[in-house]
């Protein structure tokens, strides 16, 4: 023991020499000569111009039905939307229970669906949720291909895709039913229970072939039973037995829904130990298929609001983006060899009221900023923000901006491929929404997962132009050299 004191003691006399209240060389003295840097900073204007998008690619999380007007032209926005529907193929043995349980029976003892019906639901929604709106639900004649890029101008009508001669529903509704108890549309008001819009299909159904049916359920129960490896899969049924449906705005004005899923069900009786049991059959309309949403607006007013020149647009969707030129040559100049440790750029919304209108849309909350020859080509190949050609910004409502607060890999990048082509120091600022998952169910980081063209009805107007009243937008950049 007396030997772990003496011990004790030393250390610690040790320790109390070693320390010194004059901490001016520490850094110094870990650094060799040849390591020290001298931090240099500049700012540099930033150009920006509106730029109209003709369509945007229709691939996202959602889909888009209803019609709205634009506060901010005094325009009409339409969307409609197709769904396919999704099997996955460790289900598909079960998805009808055998036909000798069925008791739900036709004249011939033939199984027969009870009812059938499609159900949308909303996730959110823009407008007026007791506007009346009429939608027109067409079955497709064929599906669409696969692996190919659908935009928003893709019209599957148009394109001889729906079945002239087939399922053709015509549904009146609002995203609020005044029919429901309070207490149900008070759930759905704060978004504890989705909005629903719901469409029987319990007319009689004739198909291809000429044969017809009761409904449209009881086909796909008779095709299960009679060809169960259309079933197999997604492919297989989409193929041969569902191509998917349409859903159009026909007509009314004032509301614009957010789709979540699109849901088909199928009701019918069996029995399960001598007991009847009233079942269900559903398919899903889900992201594992394909689904396009399409949009139509009046290009002549995007193209007003395009040209002005004492701002720039941000509008979605399939509207404008901003394109940005950089100061690359400016940034390089005189610092060829010296390393950007860093470039800010903050792009601020405009305070007054626009021209065109006092209401205000809502501002889109996440931006991308890529080079501007990926404006198509991010999105076509499904990549993701990388922090060197290509960055995401988050909307600040406290500062009125977005701010990319380093995009020096993006400076490099142009540097280094100066003069390649005509857009080689240009970017341009697109709307996007994000898709995120968490690391871990007790994390709170989480990661970006996908990004797609912002599809909601979106605008903001952001300081810049040609002929911009407002402080330049400027870029903070800052060098680092090693000292001589």
């Amino acid at each position: 023991m007396r030997k772990l004191i003496i011990a004790g003691i030393a250390m610690m006399t040790i320790a109390i020499s070693s320390c010194d209240e004059d901490t001016t060389d520490m850094g110094n003295s870990l650094t060799y000569a040849a390591d020290k840097f001298v931090i240099a900073s500049d700012t540099f204007n930033v150009a920006t111009r509106s730029i109209i998008t003709d369509a945007v690619l229709a691939r996202s999380s959602y889909s888009y039905l209803g019609r709205i007007k634009d506060p901010e032209t005094g325009t009409y926005i339409t969307s409609d939307y197709m769904t396919q529907f999704t099997i996955l193929e460790d289900e598909a043995s079960n998805i009808f229970v055998p036909d000798s349980r069925v008791i739900s029976l036709d004249s011939d003892n033939q199984p027969i669906a009870d009812s059938c019906y499609i159900e949308i639901l909303i996730n959110t929604f823009m407008g007026d949720s007791l506007a009346a709106m009429k939608l027109t639900v067409a079955e497709m004649g064929k599906p669409v291909e696969e692996n190919k890029p659908y935009y928003t101008d893709f019209d599957p009508e148009a394109e001889g895709y729906l079945r002239e001669d087939g399922l053709r529903k015509n549904h009146v509704y609002s995203v609020a039913d005044l029919n429901e108890s309070d207490s149900v549309r008070s759930k759905r008001q704060k978004g504890t229970l989705y909005q629903t819009i719901r469409i029987p299909l319990n007319d009689s159904y004739t198909d291809k072939q000429g044969n017809t049916y009761n409904n449209y359920g009881t086909y796909l129960m008779r095709q299960y039973y009679s060809h169960p490896e259309y079933f197999k899969n997604s492919l297989t049924f989409t193929q041969k037995v569902c191509p998917g449906f349409y859903f159009k705005t026909t007509d009314g004005l004032g509301v614009m829904s957010e789709i979540e899923l699109t849901r088909l069900f199928v009701h019918f009786r069996h029995k399960s130990d001598s007991v009847v049991v009233a079942d269900k059959t559903v398919f899903n309309g889900t992201e594992e298929v394909l689904q396009t949403t399409h949009i139509t607006n009046d290009r002549k007013m995007i193209e007003i609001l395009a040209n002005e020149t004492e701002c720039t647009y941000l509008k979605a969707p399939d509207g404008i983006v901003t394109e940005v030129t950089l100061p690359v040559d400016d940034i390089k100049r005189g610092h060829e060899n010296d390393t950007i440790a860093s470039a800010k750029v903050i792009f601020r919304s405009m305070n007054e009221i626009s021209d065109y209108s006092d209401l205000l849309l809502q501002e889109p909350k996440h931006l991308l900023m890529i080079e501007r020859d990926s404006l198509y080509s991010f999105f076509e190949n499904r990549q993701l923000p990388n922090n060197i050609t290509s960055y995401l910004a988050t909307y600040s409502s406290s500062k009125n901006s977005y701010t990319f607060n380093n995009i020096s890999g993006l400076v490099n990048h142009m540097y280094a491929n100066r003069n390649k082509n005509v857009n080689w120091n240009k970017a341009v600022l697109i709307p996007v929404q994000i898709t995120t998952t968490s690391s871990s169910s007790s994390s709170s980081s989480s990661t970006v997962a996908s990004v797609s063209n912002e599809m909601k009805v979106t605008s903001v107007r952001l300081v810049g132009g040609s002929n911009n009243r407002h402080e330049p937008v400027r870029i903070s950049v800052v060098y680092s050299k090693q000292s001589r």
